[in-house]
């Protein structure tokens, strides 16, 4: 199995661009921009098909959260009027 290391003078160099980063508030917004340009091209875009199965995944679990939230809040319901005798 090989390893790689990263360069100690790297490791200062960013070291190095984080601190005067800090210093210059207009370096540190264009370092922010250049990061986030770099994890956006990062992102991969769903197809048409994993879109439909994500989202059909998301609507069958919101409809099973809101029967079991229901199905709770209709037992206590129940319970309290029987521990209370409330008349129906």
């Amino acid at each position: 199995m090989t390893t790689t290391r990263s360069d100690p003078a790297d490791v200062n160099s960013s070291r190095n661009d984080e601190a005067q980063a800090s210093r210059n508030p207009f370096v540190a917004i264009g370092l922010f921009v250049r990061q986030v340009i770099a994890e956006l091209r990062k992102v991969v875009v769903p197809t048409r098909k994993e879109l439909a199965v994500y989202t059909l995944t998301v609507l069958l679990f919101v409809a099973v959260m809101i029967a079991f939230v229901f199905g709770v809040d209709a037992l206590f319901s129940w319970l309290s009027r029987l521990t209370f005798a409330v008349p129906d």
